[in-house]
C-alpha cells in the first residue's frame, strides 16, 4: 500500500516533563498541548513517604532533578518543566530559582517549574490576591502561602483537604466545592494547586460561576512551557491561555459537561 500520500510524520517540538513518581495524571498535560509538540516525560525514583513537606524536598532534590533532565537529553527536548508544586515551593522562591538552575545545567536548555510558572502567569493576569485551593495538608499549604507572601501575593481565603495519598482521585465535583468556599473573599484570581489533582475540565465552569481567573497547577505548567517556545497551550475558555476569554464569562449552562 502506498501511504505516501499521508505527508508524515509531521516534525515535532519537545517538551521535556520530570514529574515526581506518584504523577498520574499524563493525559491532563497532553490536552492543553496543541498538535505539532511532543511532551517527553520522565520520573524520580520512588520513596517510600506520604505527600507532604518531606516527599516535597525529596523529590526536588538536584541530584535528582540532574539525573531526570540529563535522561531527558535523550530526544532533545527544547524546554524542560519540573511539574510539581509542592516540590518548587518547599525551598521558597530561591530554593526554586535554584533548581531552575540546576536543570538548565544539566540539560544545558531553557528550564522552569510549577511554582515559578505560578508566579509568571498570575503577572500575566495582573493578580496580587487569590484565593487557594489545595489538596494537602495544613503544612504544605502553609508552606505554599508563605511562598506566595514572600513573591508579594495575598492569600484571601484557603480551603484544603487534608491528604496525604491517592490526591489524582478527588472529583471535579470536590475540587468544585472547594473553590467555592476559597473564593468568598474579594480575589483577583483563583489557584489550584497540586499537579496530581484534575481541573482540566472544571476551569471554565469555575470562571464562569466566580466570575474570576481561575488558574491551576498543570496549566500554568503546560502554559508557561509552551510560551516558551512561542506558542500557546489549548484548551476551551480558559482565560490565561485564551485571550478571548478575559473580555467577560459565559454562563455555566452554555458550558458543556458542566453538572
Amino acid at each position: 500500500m502506498d501511504v505516501s500520500f499521508l505527508g508524515g510524520p509531521y516534525p515535532q517540538r519537545g517538551v521535556g516533563v520530570v514529574a515526581p513518581f506518584d504523577f498520574a495524571l499524563d493525559r491532563e498535560l497532553w490536552r492543553w498541548v496543541p498538535d505539532d509538540v511532543s511532551l517527553h516525560l520522565t520520573r524520580t525514583p520512588f520513596v517510600p513517604v506520604e505527600v507532604g513537606l518531606d516527599l516535597a524536598r525529596l523529590v526536588s532534590e538536584h541530584e535528582t532533578l540532574g539525573d531526570a533532565v540529563r535522561a531527558l537529553n535523550a530526544v532533545a527536548p527544547e524546554v524542560v518543566a519540573y511539574a510539581c508544586t509542592s516540590g518548587s515551593f518547599v525551598g521558597g522562591v530561591a530554593g526554586e530559582r535554584a533548581m531552575c538552575e540546576a536543570m538548565t545545567r544539566a540539560g544545558a536548555l531553557p528550564s522552569l517549574t510549577t511554582s515559578g510558572a505560578l508566579l509568571d502567569a498570575l503577572e500575566e493576569l495582573g493578580a496580587r490576591r487569590i484565593a487557594l485551593v489545595t489538596p494537602y495538608t495544613i503544612s504544605v499549604t502553609t508552606s505554599l502561602e508563605e511562598y506566595l507572601a514572600e513573591a508579594g501575593i495575598t492569600v484571601t481565603e484557603r480551603a484544603f483537604m487534608g491528604l496525604t495519598r491517592h490526591i489524582w482521585k478527588v472529583p471535579y465535583r470536590d475540587v468544585a466545592d472547594m473553590a467555592r468556599r476559597a473564593a468568598r473573599g474579594a480575589a483577583d484570581a483563583l489557584f489550584i494547586s497540586c499537579t496530581n489533582l484534575p481541573t482540566y475540565d472544571v476551569i471554565p465552569q469555575l470562571e464562569a460561576e466566580l466570575r474570576i481567573p481561575v488558574i491551576s497547577a498543570n496549566q500554568v505548567t503546560m502554559w508557561a512551557a509552551l510560551r516558551q517556545l512561542g506558542t500557546r497551550a489549548v484548551g476551551p475558555y480558559q482565560r490565561l491561555i485564551d485571550p478571548a476569554a478575559r473580555q467577560g464569562p459565559v454562563l455555566p449552562e452554555e458550558q458543556e459537561g458542566w453538572a
